[in-house]
């Protein structure tokens, strides 16, 4: 079967639940279905379950956060995300060496050069050992340890080559982010057992194309921060797969594909959502000409608005008020569907007021 454009676009929202919002699966079970899902800001997480699973509520994912069943932490693309206890523990080693990637960068290296490697990781170990911290306090006891250097980026060093989570509330509805106040405690104290000693590649790979498949090896790659994966899918019992231009792809044996006509209803992203993010080739949901405005000098990802399952707008909540922003003027029939769902998310984030813009955002 040959992978149009369509077919992809609707394969992926339905391996998303964004055809439907799930009546089954619980949030638990919805962001180990995700693998990861991007917690820069606390909030966003939970705009990518109320959009995916039927009557969530804030309790939902906050209780996971406080029973420890979900942990937030630095993952894949070496930035915060959430996952669960369970795929953490699996995920972390896998991606690890991207990490270590992140970690010789000259920031951190400009700080770190001429220490000790092992012996700044042995203290950031000792120090939080048994305790949670802020994030600026653990700076500044490690900064006491190795005195001329920037607290801050001695504690971020030994955040990437050592499994930490950042404990509530800082990754609960209107937390605190990646600011310093922000909780640090060691992952395997937190979890109460160590992570997985062997990395298990083959495990993430199949879990992503469950997700995120068809997907080319670049794509994974991409989604991962990880290079050379090339043998270690050859080796994996995948189904092979073509594009209409010859452009090979990978799946899981006997995963559906869905019909390109499907109806794919309005429906409201968070900010940094890995559906624009799980792709080298992100055309299967946003354009070119759209990543322009929604991405924005390549280190934003605007929160997005999908109609007939592609990107076409960006939304925001300042000061009480919920504003659409289409990428080009709607018609009638669309923009009332917009409205619609916009009204379902309003109440959810707090917002008491609708705004749609009706000329679009400018491209860059």
């Amino acid at each position: 079967m040959v992978l149009t454009l369509r077919r992809l676009n609707r394969t992926l929202l339905q391996r998303q639940h964004l055809l439907e919002r799930s009546t089954t699966l619980s949030a638990l079970q919805m962001v180990g279905h995700l693998l990861a899902m991007q917690s820069q800001e606390p909030n966003w997480p939970y705009i990518g379950l109320w959009t995916r699973l039927a009557n969530f509520t804030h309790a939902d994912l906050t209780a996971l956060l406080d029973d420890r069943m979900v942990v937030r932490s630095t993952m894949i693309r070496t930035t915060q995300h959430l996952a669960t206890a369970e795929l953490f523990a699996t995920l972390r080693p896998v991606v690890q060496p991207a990490l270590d990637r992140t970690a010789r960068a000259r920031y951190f290296t400009d700080q770190t050069t001429d220490l000790n490697l092992a012996e700044l990781l042995q203290a950031g170990r000792e120090l939080l050992t048994g305790r949670t911290l802020t994030r600026r306090q653990y700076g500044t006891l490690l900064a006491e340890r190795f005195p001329g250097r920037k607290a801050s980026i001695l504690a971020a060093a030994v955040e990437l080559r050592t499994p930490i989570v950042h404990p509530n509330p800082g990754g609960t509805w209107g937390g605190w982010g990646t600011r310093p106040g922000m909780p640090v405690a060691l992952a395997e104290d937190w979890l109460g057992r160590p992570l997985d000693g062997t990395p298990r590649t083959d495990e993430v790979i199949t879990r992503y194309l469950a997700a995120f498949g068809p997907a080319t090896v670049k794509d994974i790659q991409s989604w991962s921060g990880l290079t050379r994966l090339c043998e270690t899918v050859e080796r994996l019992d995948l189904r092979i797969l073509h594009d209409e231009q010859g452009k090979q792809f990978v799946d899981l044996p006997g995963a559906p594909l869905a019909d390109p006509d499907l109806p794919a209803p309005v429906r409201f992203l968070p900010a940094f959502d890995n559906l624009l993010l799980g792709h080298a080739d992100r055309t299967r949901i946003i354009s070119d000409a759209a990543r322009k405005v929604v991405m924005p000098g390549g280190a934003m990802v605007l929160p997005t608005f999908l109609i007939d399952g592609f990107v076409h707008g960006t939304w925001s909540a300042k000061g009480k008020n919920l504003r659409l922003t289409p990428l080009k003027p709607l018609p009638d029939k669309a923009a009332s569907a917009l409205l619609e769902e916009a009204e379902r998310l309003r109440p959810f984030i707090g917002a008491e007021t609708l705004t749609l813009d009706r000329e679009p955002a400018p491209s860059s």
